[in-house]
């Protein structure tokens, strides 16, 4: 038998009780006794703490009493600063405000548009796609934007014997273009003239357009690359709406208007984000007015947040998936009788009553029902713990044999798991009605990645906020044979199958978005048969927005630019 549905509502209980405490233990949304990290709203007199990351480009001063601050509250602090060098989240979200790149995606949607490339052709075989760029732009350190910026950049990332090549992996370039040097899918950029530059493809590549609008590909400054590649992880260059100011790691992150931005100086004067990992800490903060925008939000703090009156909800369209990956390359994982049989043991309908208020939509396959190629006829594992006990004696476990092994449990909330630990926990109860003994393993955000990127786990809670609205991205990036390679795997659950390769591959390469189709639902098949995952959960992910605010519009991809946004 599975952690009862009793044993759940106690804990939704205890969560609730705890939150009604803690509004009634607050400040209930005053705006008196704020930090320097407080909201606009307040009248700022604190000078921002100085930076523990070395090399910022301004020294932040007092804010002026007019000035329009906007402080974003949420869960985990950025792993680095250079986009192109990571993949999580919280790093994107900030990235986003400070670089372009030469395309990007429509309020709310996946829809691509043009920022610092203005239009676009591709020849009739499909392999040159030419862009003409925005003419007058500057990056922030004054150096021109022009065609020569664009393929500097893209050289170093594929061109593994470029002397910018340094400081990483640069693993989502790894991810959607198939590999580096000769692998890599863009085999040449060339500078057609100062305000044209021309890709080059080994092959068809139907989702380009798409993965190019990606956050990881912006374009940064030359001069700053050229002076010093790896400085760019802790002192940014872009030319996007906002500029650098400090970072005080595990606190927060300034930046400052541009004044130069080719697309008019953004509302917000200085944008800060502040890193609160504890869901509840995170809320205390809102209710004590230090905050204007609070991600993460735990559906169980809804009635908290709408009782305060100053904050809408918004909702993030759903467009990703939270998943317990198996490690298919270390025993015992490489069984495919256990993988089923965690995959019966665990009741996701109760993991969405407990820790999604039931906002969450169980998964049945690595792809959202939101992306285009989903196929909700899939091998599916209803919840049966004698089932999975069953399967368990056919690989050799029973009350006399018990598995024991460690699950990983991320440190942090993250759009698609708001209490990853505490789900941890649940998982745990859940392996243990089966008869499996499941140590639970967390380290420090950026660790856990590293770590599960090197494949150091047995299984690991993660997710994943798809980047472009494409199937490939999620099913290339992350249950592809390409992609289960370390020290950056996207893939980690280390899952090979040749056939699922050959599928995805092909789908890459024709732009018959029907023939497409075919191929991603007949892979989602065989994946779900292999079960290199426990696909747990997608979810509409809620952002609490202080009232006034206007011009805010949440993308599905996990992060939007914030040139457009009105304080009150």
């Amino acid at each position: 038998m599975g952690v009862s549905t009793r044993r759940f509502r106690w804990a939704v209980g205890l969560l609730l009780a705890g939150v009604m405490l803690l509004s009634a233990c607050s400040g209930g949304g005053s705006q008196s006794g704020q930090t320097d990290g407080g909201s606009q709203s307040q009248q700022q007199s604190n000078t921002e703490p100085q930076p523990q990351q070395g090399g910022t480009q301004t020294q932040p001063q007092t804010p002026a009493a007019q000035e329009k601050v906007l402080v974003w509250g949420r869960g985990g602090d950025s792993v680095s600063l250079d986009p192109i060098q990571v993949t999580d989240g919280e790093s994107f979200k900030v990235t986003h405000q400070i670089y372009e790149g030469l395309l990007d995606y429509a309020p709310g949607n996946t829809e691509v548009v043009p920022v610092l490339a203005t239009e676009w052709e591709a020849s009739e075989d499909g392999l040159e796609w030419t862009f003409k760029l925005r003419q007058g732009v500057k990056f922030h350190d004054g150096t021109p934007f022009n065609a020569e910026a664009v393929k500097i950049n893209f050289d170093r990332w594929r061109d593994t014997s470029n002397p910018l090549h340094v400081g990483g992996d640069f693993p989502y370039y790894g991810y959607m273009f198939g590999g580096y040097d000769a692998d890599s899918v863009i085999q040449d950029v060339q500078v057609v003239d100062e305000y044209t530059v021309k890709f080059v493809l080994k092959q068809v590549q139907a989702s380009f357009l798409q993965d190019i609008a990606m956050v990881p590909f912006a374009i940064a400054s030359p001069k700053a690359l050229q002076e010093n590649p790896e400085g760019l992880n802790t002192n940014p260059v872009g030319t996007g709406p906002f500029k650098f100011v400090t970072w005080t790691k595990g606190d927060r992150i300034v930046l400052e208007a541009n004044p130069d931005y080719w697309g008019g100086k953004p509302a917000i004067d200085r944008l800060i984000y502040r890193s609160i990992p504890d869901n509840n800490a995170r809320l205390v903060a809102l209710q004590a007015g230090e905050l204007d925008v609070m991600d993460g939000v735990e559906p169980a703090f809804l009635p908290t947040i709408q009782a305060i009156g100053q904050f809408d909800i918004v909702e993030r369209p759903p467009m990703n998936v939270g998943y317990l990956a198996f490690n298919t390359q270390m025993a015992p994982f490489d069984n495919v009788l256990i993988r089923r049989a965690i995959n019966h043991a665990i009741n996701k309908e109760e993991l969405n009553t407990a820790f999604y208020g039931g906002m969450g939509i169980p998964a049945v396959s690595p792809l959202p029902p939101s992306v285009w190629g989903h196929n909700p006829n899939v091998p599916k594992y209803e919840y049966s713990p004698d089932k999975a006990k069953e399967l368990l004696a056919q690989a050799g476990y029973g009350p006399d044999n018990p598995l024991k092994t460690q699950l990983w449990a991320m440190p942090v909330p993250r759009p698609y798991m708001p209490q990853p630990e505490q789900i941890g926990v649940a998982l745990q109860n859940y392996l243990r009605e089966v008869g499996i003994e499941a140590e639970i393993v967390t380290y420090e955000w950026g660790t856990y990645l590293e770590k599960t990127g090197m494949g150091e786990h047995t299984m690991a809670l993660l997710g994943w906020t798809g980047d472009n609205g494409d199937p490939d991205n999620f099913l290339y990036v992350l249950l592809d044979k390409d992609n289960a390679v370390t020290p950056d795997a996207g893939n980690i659950a280390f899952y090979v199958n040749d056939q699922v390769h050959d599928l995805l591959i092909r789908a890459r390469q024709t732009t018959n978005q029907a023939e497409r189709t075919r191929l991603y639902e007949e892979a989602q098949v065989l994946i779900m048969e292999d079960a290199p995952w426990v696909p747990l959960m997608h979810t509409r992910v809620p952002i609490a927005v202080r009232k006034g605010i206007t011009g805010y519009v949440p993308n599905p991809t996990g992060s939007e630019s914030l040139a457009k946004v009105q304080l009150p």
